[in-house]
């Protein structure tokens, strides 16, 4: 008997790192994949997505931060790349996602009223889109927050230079809101694990976070569906 979708689910949320968008390899074909399996969520469950800038953005912001600009202006040249790859990814999506990306938080909540799911990049200095999904989320009184990241869930070392790094797959807000404000001090274009902002919005609303590595589909889909995945929950 086939399992129907409840008539009122409750929104999911989901925050696509740049590094993930953009790496160099099929990045075309991967997007398809991505918008695909966005369009196909979407139908069912109210959806919310976010895009950041990864690589593309810290360049642009490293460069401006040589002439001499003020990390509000380095904030909004971040954000500007973060609403193209939104803008990329909702014309991959299609109708009824929005051609034109809402560029508040407050407009991609009304925007969600209407379809799904909803594509966004930043919205101000001072919050990455890692932040902007969290308060969407907490605004939502969303289900689940899913970060997509470049690596399958957090560490208790970098594994990317420590081979024998062990992966966390549940750890307590408390614990991890102490890892995310140690590792960040706010500046711009800062790549680090997740928004501080983020982090204390979701543990305050006491919404489950998802972290999981946003290259892999299949899996990725598991956890937006609210089913066993492989990464790091925090709860």
């Amino acid at each position: 008997m086939p399992v129907h979708a409840p008539s009122n689910p409750r929104a999911v949320v989901v925050s696509i790192g740049g590094s993930v968008l953009l790496t160099g390899a099929d990045d075309h074909a991967y997007v398809g994949r991505l918008a695909r399996l966005l369009r196909d969520v979407g139908r069912s469950t109210p959806l919310v997505v976010t895009t950041g800038g990864g690589r593309t953005a810290r360049d642009y912001i490293r460069l401006g931060r040589e002439l001499g600009l003020t990390e509000v202006e380095l904030d909004e040249i971040g954000i500007e790349v973060t609403r193209l790859h939104a803008r990329l990814l909702a014309a991959s999506v299609g109708a009824p996602t929005p051609a034109h990306p809402p560029t508040t938080i407050a407009l991609a909540v009304h925007e969600l009223h209407r379809s799904s799911p909803v594509i966004l990049g930043g919205t101000e200095p001072g919050h990455t889109t890692d932040g902007v999904a969290a308060l969407i989320a907490v605004r939502l009184r969303a289900a689940r927050l899913v970060n997509a990241t470049d690596v399958d869930g957090l560490y208790d070392a970098d594994p990317r230079t420590h081979p024998a790094a062990c992966r966390i797959p549940r750890i307590r807000w408390s614990e991890f809101r102490g890892k995310v404000h140690q590792a960040t001090s706010g500046e711009a274009g800062q790549n680090f694990l997740f928004d501080r902002l983020g982090a204390d919005s979701l543990a305050r609303a006491n919404i489950p976070l998802s972290i999981v590595d946003g290259r892999d589909l299949p899996n990725l889909a598991r956890a937006i569906r609210g089913r066993k995945f492989v990464g790091t929950r925090v709860e």
